[in-house]
């Protein structure tokens, strides 16, 4: 994989500039016709368009391009209530071929799409490019195309040439399904929405405190108790705990069939499952259903959202409950090998992620055990057990083919040459890995946390932090002075406790997903905010169509506040072009004719409220925000870091 990614990065340096001449091609309404996320390596339009009608035919050149054409043609067929049936040949009105002799330019998971009114032609020198020729084909059909339901339009697509490939070779997306779970549909149509924007890699977290997700068959207790837990409501981290007997009727888990066919299902999209069993950490779960592989051997209950820990602010905590595997324990040592036995032989990728993060050592700390294995191992620190334990976890993982891979707290202790860090905490850990030779994939919580708030924070539910579209837009996952060689690209976390449901998954998603998307995968040279912006709109009425449900947060102004002398200071900035702010302070509903704003305003004095709505060619857009004079003096408070 590392040769694989350096040929990629180096073939994308040798493009001077990827062609940005989409913006040429215009539909009847003066706008661009070629609207694709990510954005290509090359693309240069033709004169004309090319249009699919009942009568058109889909051919593919060998048996390798057949189940591609296949999934293209039940694309087709869903919303244009067309009945084309792909055939072997080369003669089809869309054409999928894999090359004869392999392009070094296109590596395995690059294509070339070449739309003519006459026809289409997607090659490639594997599948995987094929596949994802054809969802920039398909995005270059009306927004239409992706509705369910058979639908009306003029099925055409605008001339053009593409040449396309990868940045990098791992380019992801996790989805939490501890804090809340998720159905086996639920888990294929997120899959699918990844796979739309070229997403290769599904991180899959099945087990943390709240809940273990995979049936471990020599271990049944992990999901007849540590799938369950008691009904709460309300904002997860501040509901109450478990009572004594009380039923645990919320929850779930995977059959291993459903991780089989979960499993096809994603290899059939070109996406690999990296699954996560989180520890020694986040094993609440773990540990209700088998207390004894604690320190305390208490007996403790699968975390509804309780505030079961306290945050100290500069990154260390203390548990109220132990969550903790014990590192000097050989019978955790014995689970742990059952456990990644039967995960290593659901799941046919050569990673299994371990966490690694979080680990509270107060329980070790007290431990006997844990205190006896110091002393012989020569260990002062407590922290240093961590490396011992993921040394032994990467050495069950070898023994069953498989590499180990971690959030960057398993740099803390040792871990062998082999290991892959996930650098979270920032990109510190992952330059500290990369220097040691480690790979590295790059998701830090500054550019690809995707359950962070992404607009007004007063409008989405409360989270911890902000995260906003144009900054995960701006993420460049190689450091200055990194080899780029070991970083093998990034992914979005997707953390749930906030987020119950698909729609709402999808709503946090989407589109700071998409501009991850391209991160990933184009060319850092080919990134500009403003022409992403006009793409990623018509994104908004594609995701429309296909009932997906996406985050409009981008039109929210960001507001500020700031001292100068006796007087607070308002100021306020959009990140997308041509939006006007309107606003009142006297109790008025601001409309198109109330005041402007253009550059920072002295806030009267006295208990006013700012109400905000953005406007833009006349008409209202984003959310309507009210905040009184007490919210936009806390502003200022936690600007100047005073709570």
């Amino acid at each position: 994989m590392k040769l694989l990614i350096a040929a990629f990065f180096s073939a994308s340096l040798a493009f001077v500039q990827p062609s940005m001449a989409q913006s040429t091609s215009t539909r009847t309404d003066g706008t661009s016709s070629i609207q694709l996320i990510p954005q290509p390596v090359e693309v240069t339009p033709q004169t004309g368009q090319f249009r699919l009608t009942k009568a058109s035919t889909i051919t593919y050149d060998g048996q390798a391009a057949e189940s591609v054409a296949g999934q293209l043609a039940q694309f087709l067929n869903r919303s244009t209530g067309f009945t084309l049936r792909p055939r072997a040949g080369k003669a089809g009105s869309v054409h999928l071929q894999i090359n004869a002799q392999p392009n070094e330019t296109l590596g395995r998971e690059g294509y070339t799409l070449n739309v003519t009114p006459k026809g289409v032609t997607i090659s490639a020198n594997q599948p995987a490019g094929l596949f994802y020729g054809m969802q920039s084909l398909l995005q270059l059909f009306p927004k239409e195309i992706e509705n369910p339901n058979v639908a009306s339009a003029v099925w055409a697509a605008p001339a053009v040439r593409i040449t396309d490939y990868p940045r990098f070779g791992w380019r992801g997306i996790m989805l939490d399904v501890s804090r809340n779970f998720f159905t086996k549909e639920d888990v294929k149509q997120y899959i699918d929405q990844m796979a739309r924007y070229k997403f290769n890699t599904f991180h899959w977290h099945l087990t943390d405190d709240n809940g273990w997700r995979i049936e471990i068959k020599s271990l049944p207790k992990l999901t007849q108790v540590g799938a369950w837990r008691v009904a709460r409501s309300g904002h997860f981290g501040d509901r109450a705990e478990p009572k004594p007997g009380e039923p645990t009727p919320v929850g779930g888990f995977y059959t291993q069939d459903d991780i089989r066919e979960i499993v096809r299902y994603a290899q059939e999209r070109n996406v690999t499952i990296v699954p996560e069993i989180d520890v020694p950490g986040h094993s609440m779960a773990a540990l209700a259903a088998y207390p004894e592989l604690s320190c305390t051997k208490q007996q403790v209950s699968v975390n509804p959202g309780t505030p079961f820990s306290e945050w100290y602010g500069n990154g260390t905590f203390r548990m109220k409950v132990e969550n903790t595997l014990n590192p000097s324990d050989e019978k955790v040592y014995e689970f742990l090998d059952k456990v990644f036995t039967e995960v290593a032989q659901l799941f046919p990728n050569q990673y299994i992620h371990v966490g690694g993060d979080e680990c509270y050592k107060g329980y070790w700390a007290n431990d006997p055990g844990c205190q006896a294995l110091m002393k012989k191992l020569g260990i002062r620190h407590v922290e240093d057990l961590q490396g011992y334990f993921m040394n032994r976890v990467e050495k069950i993982l070898t023994a069953k083919g498989k590499k180990l891979l971690g959030w960057d707290e398993i740099l803390e202790g040792g871990i062998s040459p082999g290991a892959t860090v996930m650098s979270w905490r920032g990109v510190k850990g992952g330059i500290e890995a990369a220097e040691m030779g480690h790979d590295v994939v790059m998701t830090p919580t500054t550019f690809a946390y995707l359950d962070y708030v992404q607009g007004e924070p007063t409008i989405d539910p409360p989270i911890y932090a902000n995260l906003r579209l144009k900054k995960c837009y701006g993420f460049e996952p190689v450091p200055a002075g990194v080899d780029a060689k070991h970083i093998l690209g990034g992914q979005g976390n997707l953390w749930t406790e906030q987020i119950p449901t698909l729609r709402h998954a999808q709503y946090m998603t989407w589109p700071r997903g998409w501009a991850l998307a391209e991160v990933y995968w184009s060319p850092a040279a080919a990134k500009n905010w403003d022409r992403f912006v006009s793409r990623m709109e018509s994104h908004f009425e594609r995701a429309d169509q296909a009932g997906i449900r996406v985050s409009r947060a981008i039109y929210d102004p960001i507001i500020r506040t700031r001292q100068n002398g006796e007087k607070l200071m308002l100021e306020m900035e959009t990140e997308v072009p041509g939006i006007e702010l309107r606003y009142s302070f006297d109790d008025t509903m601001p409309d198109m004719l109330s005041s402007q704003y253009t550059q920072p305003i002295e806030l009267p004095d006295g208990p006013i409220t700012l109400r905000v709505q953005p406007y833009r060619n006349g008409q209202p857009i984003g959310h309507f925000i009210t905040l009184p004079r007490t919210a936009l003096q806390q502003r200022l408070n936690k600007a100047m870091g005073m709570f």
